[in-house]
């Protein structure tokens, strides 16, 4: 049913200190616009935008979801689940799509249905890098939201929007890993009672000496590292957190593992890491911004 990420969108009051952070940090190229800050992380336009708002918050998921009839499939199985779709071709144009049409889902994130993202042109990183970012049909990477009920937000990623389970993290807290391409997963579930929020974005880059030197950057300029170099247990990735402005955080990393749903097996891990990723020694307040249903 759905492809892959394709973008998201975030509303800061922050949003001009990306300029530096999006480019010289993370490695993306910025693109002009007048209402925020963009980036892209391949050939395709843009697939990162923070826009100007009073408070940290997701502005909006964009899901590519395989041409026109791929499209009417998505948007008629989240109407049979009772939720309100609205065609969208102004804001089509404004997020260089083909199509595109949104709903809220039952926590009170927006969700852009889309197809064809256009592509613009060669990728020119914003900073050295040896190589470029994972994307292609994985999308624009996964990313990790809190929600109260784990049982109900299974039942909308699954049920709703066609995702199957990759793998369960039990680790003093429950996480849920789910995909819908090879990667390992596009999305991740983390229950806390009468909280909803946004915890990170993962970008991975294809080249380990890229995540070096993005964590020696993210040093050099005092960055806050929410965790330390690590290696994760279930999806193998190897990575670093850092905090953005905006006040999520972005995991950086490298090495992900590709699902084949032919042969995959879901399995319970009572661990996150396999090594590393370690918290800094003074506890930080955790990295969870709100949501927007309106948008941007």
């Amino acid at each position: 049913m759905i492809n892959s990420l394709a973008y998201m969108g975030f509303e800061s009051p922050t949003a001009d200190e990306w300029r530096h952070f999006g480019s010289a940090v993370l490695g993306g190229q910025l693109v002009d616009r007048s209402d925020g800050v963009a980036l892209r992380f391949d050939d395709h336009a843009e697939r990162l935008v923070v826009h100007p708002g009073e408070r940290n918050r997701v502005a909006y998921f964009g899901w590519d979801c395989d041409g026109a009839d791929g499209l009417a499939a998505v948007i008629a199985q989240v109407r049979s689940a009772g939720l309100e779709v609205v065609d969208e071709p102004a804001t089509a144009a404004v997020r260089h799509v083909d199509a595109l049409a949104s709903f809220v889902d039952p926590f009170g994130f927006r969700h852009e249905l889309t197809t064809g993202l256009a592509v613009v042109g060669s990728f020119t990183p914003g900073r050295e890098m040896d190589g470029g970012f994972v994307t292609g049909g994985g999308g624009l990477g996964h990313y990790v939201i809190i929600v109260p009920d784990l049982d109900a937000a299974m039942s909308f990623y699954i049920d709703t929007l066609g995702f199957r389970v990759s793998d369960h993290i039990e680790a003093g807290m429950s996480l849920r890993f789910l995909h819908c391409n090879p990667r390992h997963h596009t999305v991740a579930l983390s229950a806390a009672p009468g909280l909803v929020g946004f915890h990170h974005l993962m970008l991975e880059v294809e080249e380990f000496t890229d995540v070096g030197r993005g964590l020696d950057i993210v040093n050099a300029e005092g960055r806050t590292l929410a965790m330390s170099l690590g290696r994760h247990t279930n999806d193998l990735m190897t990575s670093f957190y850092v905090r953005t402005p905006s006040g999520f955080e972005i995991e950086y990393g490298t090495g992900g593992l590709l699902i084949d749903d032919a042969n995959w097996e879901v399995e319970t891990l009572d661990a996150m890491s396999f090594w590393g990723h370690r918290p800094p020694e003074e506890r930080l307040v955790p990295g969870i911004i709100g949501k927007a249903s309106q948008p941007a």
